[in-house]
């Protein structure tokens, strides 16, 4: 299972691939492609181990991938080779690689591309997958919620991006469903992974006067980090980072992305692919809730635990009305939920998230 490490040496690695296969055990080779490394116990690590579930899961297929590739004609390179070299199916894992592969696509519709978090499915061969994750983000605010004194926490978050909005949003109204009148500071980075401006970010965010620190980063450790040393609660997010703050660990919200993926590799590999927007959930185990730090309480696990319940259900929602933005507009009337389109394009803070868009 040929395994390439990193974007400097992917080019030349790729070349000496190649395949002593014969035509009738040719294996399915299927390509990642990662904006981070693998090792960073978030949003890499997490897409990582959908690759190696689809590697121990389906039979015939080969993967590889390639970590560390930034958002630009890097990743037009890298996919490229990875065709050259007879790549059948290329995870495009990335956010800002929706348009790389886009562009791609139709220039080869004999490789089947998916993005992860991606607009639209593009006909034929384009489809994207992501998951409900803000059910889960939800929760972790309500434990959030339950454990702050101060009222105030803090989310460390890389880009103001819908996927990044709807996070912070869910967080500051499940902590606001325990504890009325708790405020999120947000803090944006620029970067999904500057370990040192992510410290930066948290420290100040604690100088503030915030008792919980979460983050919408690639990278978790550098906030869990700090968050340990300064006796703040901890709460995670894409993957189990509670190694990092082992005492002030809460919980997390967790990406499961490999039965996603290997639903997808399977129609590929026998010619019945169709370019779809899959999104998972807590129902069909694309969404997890990080296991509980020694910090929370049983009657706080007892009733989150009997929320997940709840949002489990697909018809749940976590955005309900009324629901007002930062400045105080009405965006979804009482009892009323708020559409897709907005949630998935959603531009803006609710009430009680302290922080600008930029």
């Amino acid at each position: 299972m040929p395994v390439i490490r990193t974007f400097a040496l992917a080019l030349v690695a790729f070349i000496a691939l190649g395949s002593a296969s014969t035509i009738a055990d040719t294996p399915f080779k299927v390509g990642y492609i990662y904006v981070g490394p693998v090792d960073d116990y978030g949003y890499n690590y997490a897409q990582n181990q959908g690759r190696l579930y689809v590697q121990s899961h389906v039979p015939g297929v080969e993967t590889t991938y390639v970590e560390n590739v930034p958002e630009n004609a890097d990743v037009d390179r890298v996919m490229e080779r990875m065709i050259q070299d007879g790549y059948k199916m290329i995870f495009a894992t990335s956010y800002g690689y929706y348009g790389n592969a886009k562009k791609l696509a139709p220039a080869n519709t004999g490789v089947i591309f998916e993005h992860s978090g991606g607009p639209a499915a593009v006909a034929p061969n384009l489809g994207t997958y992501w998951s409900e994750v803000y059910r889960a983000v939800y929760l972790s605010g309500v434990v959030a919620g339950k454990m702050t004194k101060t009222g105030k926490l803090g989310f460390v978050a890389a880009h103001p991006i819908p996927q990044v909005l709807n996070n912070i949003n869910a967080f500051a109204l499940g902590a606001q469903s325990v504890h009325p009148g708790a405020q999120v500071y947000v803090l944006f980075t620029g970067s999904w992974a500057n370990p040192a401006q992510e410290s930066a970010a948290a420290h100040q965010l604690v100088s503030n006067g915030v008792d919980v620190l979460t983050d919408h980063q690639d990278n978790p450790i550098p906030v869990a980090r700090v968050a340990e040393e300064s006796k703040a609660y901890f709460v995670g997010y894409e993957a189990d980072a509670s190694k990092f703050a082992p005492t002030m660990w809460l919980t997390g919200a967790m990406f499961n992305w490999g039965p996603m993926e290997a639903d997808l590799v399977k129609p590929a590999m026998s010619g019945s692919f169709k370019a779809t927007s899959v999104v998972g959930n807590f129902e069909t185990g694309a969404v997890q809730l990080a296991p509980f730090g020694p910090a929370v309480p049983t009657a706080v696990k007892t009733m989150v635990a009997s929320l997940k319940v709840k949002y489990s259900k697909p018809d749940a929602k976590v955005f309900v009305g009324p629901i007002y933005d930062q400045s105080g507009k009405l965006v979804a009337a009482a009892g009323t939920p708020m559409k897709p389109e907005m949630i998935d394009g959603m531009n803006f803070f609710v009430k009680g998230v302290v922080g600008t868009l930029h």
